[in-house]
């Protein structure tokens, strides 16, 4: 099924399927003014229409997530929120270089061996995650041609977000993922972003220590992710 988008003034809400699976949607939102009640309830009815029996939301801040759960969503997942005021940003390390569309096969295989089930990306996700904003970079890490980490970043006026880092099991704390996201950081500073937003699991310990190691500092609010059944 093809991914629809709703628009009300401030905001959008795209509709589509999660990870590929035809009995769970996906709802992702970008907001500078939250959905109103019947907006939400506007996207539940399509996704019914579309035969879907569950639905799960983008990670949503505390005032975003107000509408859902008055429309019975409930929390699936918190994830911290981390910020980077673009201050000081060391070279990465590692050489990175620009993902190429043969690397995404080999993108998405690192992808499930970094993540579990529920936070995999199938092809669909990786492209949402890359033209999820107007400007994107998608780059990777690679030790004797294979790749061992990827990260795609992106802007928004002066806002940057690292939208999907990974890093391969086995080569964890080597590097490289700290490679691929301080070249994003760097390529958002040069192009004006004054702040970057990253968010993650709260069980996701390694994720956390890279970041922080990269100099984002956690803020006191999360997010969460939300869902429903239909």
């Amino acid at each position: 099924m093809t991914d629809e988008t709703l628009r009300w003034r401030g905001g959008w809400a795209r509709l589509g399927s999660w990870r590929g699976r035809a009995d769970v949607a996906y709802l992702s939102v970008g907001a500078d003014r939250p959905p109103t009640p019947e907006i939400v309830d506007r996207c539940l009815r399509l996704l019914r229409g579309r035969g879907y029996s569950a639905v799960v939301t983008s990670a949503l801040a505390a005032a975003d997530a107000l509408p859902f759960l008055d429309a019975g969503f409930s929390v699936r997942e918190r994830l911290h929120l981390l910020a980077h005021a673009m201050g000081d940003l060391p070279q990465p390390g590692r050489p990175t270089r620009r993902a190429k569309k043969g690397d995404r096969s080999s993108v998405l295989a690192l992808d499930h061996r970094s993540f579990d089930g529920f936070w995999r990306l199938d092809p669909d996700g990786l492209t949402n995650a890359i033209e999820a904003t107007p400007s994107s970079r998608f780059r990777v890490c690679e030790v004797d041609d294979v790749l061992v980490a990827y990260a795609v970043t992106g802007r928004a006026g002066h806002h940057g977000y690292i939208q999907r880092v990974a890093v391969h099991p086995d080569e964890r704390r080597a590097g490289y993922g700290r490679a691929v996201v301080l070249d994003g950081l760097r390529w958002l500073r040069r192009h004006g972003a004054t702040q970057a937003l990253v968010n993650t699991q709260r069980d996701n310990e390694a994720a956390l220590a890279l970041y922080q190691a990269c100099g984002f500092r956690e803020l006191p609010a999360g997010l969460c992710v939300m869902g429903r059944s239909l």
